[in-house]
This record gives C-alpha cells, structure tokens and sequence, in this order.
C-alpha cells in the first residue's frame, strides 16, 4: 500500500488487501445457488412482502436503504448517522500497482482518494473530501461531465492521461453521497432477518461491507442448523453477529473519524502521517512503528512483503482444510487470523 501527500511526497504501509469485480462474485454465488436448486430471480423488485408466497424464513439482503426494514421500522428501530464528509465512488483504466491513498491539496482545502485494482484493466477510484471543500470547489453546482473533468484536473498526476468513469453518467447524475452509518435494535421481526448492510454498516475506508454480509450468511446459516425453533435460532444468529461484527464496528467508526479530520493529521511528516493513517483503527504496539519506518527501506520492505506472501498462503491451506471440516459459525472454534485476512477483501 501506498500513501502519496502532494503528490511527491509517499510512503508506504505494510500488508495488502484482495478485490474482486462484483459481477463475478455475484456469477459464482448465482451458479452455485442455482446447482443447489435455488429459483434465483433478476428484474424482480419486491414493494411488499405480500407479494412473496409462504416461507418459513424471508432474509432481507437489500442494503442500507432496505426497504423491508423500513417497511416495519417500528420492529426493527433503525438509527440511521450520517457521515461529515463528501464522496464518490468512480472508476479508471489506470491500473495503479498497489492499493493507494493520495491527498492533494486544492485552493479549497484537502482533497483524497482511494483506489486498488480490481481486475486486469479497471481500478476503483473513491474519491472523499470536507463538505467545505466539495462546497469551494462548485461540486455543489456543477454538472456530471464538469465534476468529472476537475477531478481529473486536481488528480492529473496520478491518472496519467486516463480519464475517470462514471456509471451514472448516462443519467446525467454524478452521486455525490454522505455515508449512513445504520444500526437496529432488532435484527429480525417474526420471520424477517436483516443480512449486510440492511443489519449494519461499516465505513467504506475498511473494506469488509461485502465481507461482513457474507459473514452474516454464515452465521445465520449456523444458527438454523443449531437450533430448530426458528425464534431461537434468529436470536442466536443476531447475539452472535453483534459480537463477532463489534470489533469492526468500533474501527470503522475511527476511521470515519480519522479521515473528518485530516486536515489535524496531514502536516505531518509523509512518514508520520502515513503511520497516523495506518493504525486509525486503532492503537497498536511500539513495535508496529518500527516496522513501519523500516517498510519506508526497499529491500525491507521487499523482504515483509515475502514473509507475508508465506504466511498468507499458509492461512489459505489452513482455510482449505477447514472447508473440508467445517465448523458451524458460532459453535465452534474461531478462526481469527482468516477472519483477519477476509477483513481486507474488497468488492466493487
């Protein structure tokens, strides 16, 4: 990972995530769904649980704007918070080598994306900032194809001649967004389960939106085979993921925190204020510094990144052999280092 600061000025962090195109994610799990008889549906949009025919359990998957939760909002009591600052989720053909953070500052103040690649020719782009900067830059005012050509202007160094893409564009839309952070009192009513980000979500800055709902599948999954009363299960599968989920909770909500205040951070040494970036989510040993300052070192940093590639190919055999022995979710010993390494896989 790469933390680039004016645009000359870098450093760099340890570890790495993964990515994958959602339309392929979504490829596999549809094919395996339907190799185990699953009627999956597309172009199908669901105003009213009514409209569905009897079933012993209905899983709201449809994210933070979930429509069957606010239909019974009184059950469910969401609280809904949302974030400071402005972002936009784009695209580039610029494939960048690693995952990356770059901060330019503009006549408006600061103004920072991220991006990793997640296929061999398309790169994600986020692009965040203060709403005072959104505010002194005219993205208030200005139109798709305007927004798009003063992004490109401010971050000219680091796209190369490639331009950025927008998926609204032929709508005329450029979807500026402030993130909710959702929480439920309850995450399930009768036979309704909320999954993903209809149950909770976590700040984009992390990456484990997708992970996380996965996770709940799995969860849930464990649940219902433990338990045959499905009140008890639902509740054993909600108890459970509260648990498993708080830790990540917790540091997306510093990491939400971190990056409205960047501005407290980013006059900093390069070095420094990478550190500061990196460990948002909270406080780590004195050793992890030292580590740190010898990832700036080249040969170093090639060495840690060898011992990691060892040991996440280790973890991934691990993995494998547990996929052979499953163990239900919640009944079973915890693998903390995969779910570690699940933590860092992104999907767009």
């Amino acid at each position: 990972q790469e933390v680039h600061v004016r645009g000359n000025q870098i450093a760099h962090l340890g570890g790495y995530g993964f990515a994958i195109g959602r339309k392929h994610l979504l490829d596999i799990l549809v094919q395996r769904a339907v190799e185990l008889g699953v009627d999956v549906q597309f172009d199908r949009e669901i105003e009213d649980l009514t409209e569905l025919p009897d079933a012993d359990l209905i899983v709201a998957c449809d994210g933070a704007n979930s429509r069957v939760r606010r239909a019974h909002d009184e059950h469910f009591q969401t609280d809904a918070q949302v974030g400071r600052n402005k972002y936009i989720w784009l695209g580039t053909h610029r494939v960048f080598d690693s995952f990356m953070f770059a901060f330019e500052e503009t006549a408006a103040g600061w103004i920072w994306f991220y991006s990793y690649p997640y296929n061999a020719d398309t790169t994600t782009f986020i692009v965040e900032c203060s709403p005072e900067t959104w505010t002194g830059l005219g993205f208030d005012k200005l139109g798709s194809d305007e927004s798009l050509t003063l992004l490109e202007k401010i971050f000219a160094h680091h796209l190369d001649g490639h331009s950025l893409m927008n998926s609204m564009r032929d709508l005329g839309k450029i979807p500026w967004l402030n993130f909710p952070r959702i929480t439920n009192t309850s995450w399930h009513h009768d036979n309704v389960a909320l999954m993903g980000d209809a149950a909770h979500t976590t700040h984009f800055s992390i990456g484990s939106g997708t992970t996380l709902a996965m996770q709940d599948a799995i969860g849930l999954a464990g649940s219902l085979a433990a338990h045959d009363d499905l009140q008890v299960a639902l509740k054993d599968y909600e108890e459970n993921r509260r648990v498993e989920i708080m830790g990540l909770q917790s540091a997306a909500v510093s990491s939400t925190e971190w990056f409205e205040d960047v501005p407290s951070y980013i006059d900093q040494p390069v070095t420094q204020f990478a550190y500061s970036l990196w460990k948002r989510r909270g406080n780590y040993p004195l050793w992890r510094y030292q580590l740190h300052l010898a990832t700036q070192i080249a040969i170093l940093r090639k060495l840690r990144q060898s011992v990691s590639a060892l040991r996440n190919g280790s973890r991934a055999r691990q993995r494998m052999k547990l996929a052979d022995h499953p163990v239900a979710a919640g009944h079973g010993t915890e693998d903390h280092d995969a779910a570690d390494t699940a933590a860092s896989v992104r999907v767009e």
